[in-house]
């Protein structure tokens, strides 16, 4: 995963990056992944599909490995989710 180019979506208005949130079951605290797309077509299908009101304001950036591990641990994202389908979302949540 970590040899791969991946993309991410990214606000132009704040530079928050699109994640999931997720409940700890252990302690009930959220915790986020960042959404990793296979292809930058697929990020623009996911927003355009359930944010199309907002769409116009991300942008899609392409992430290698080495910089994905960067930004996890500077952001302290809990790890990333794949998604698999962007149209019905099937995301894989990993941990780092």
């Amino acid at each position: 995963m970590f040899t791969e180019i991946h993309y991410i979506l990214r606000s132009r208005f704040d530079g928050q990056y699109v994640t999931a949130r997720v409940k700890n079951p252990d302690n009930n605290a959220e915790v986020n992944y960042i959404l990793l797309f296979k292809e930058d077509y697929e990020a623009l299908s996911y927003v355009n599909t359930h944010a199309p009101d907002v769409a116009s304001r991300f942008a899609v950036e392409s992430v290698t490995g080495t910089q994905l591990k960067n930004q996890l641990q500077r952001w302290g994202f809990a790890g990333v989710g794949l998604v698999q389908e962007p149209l019905e979302p099937k995301i894989q949540f990993l941990k780092i």
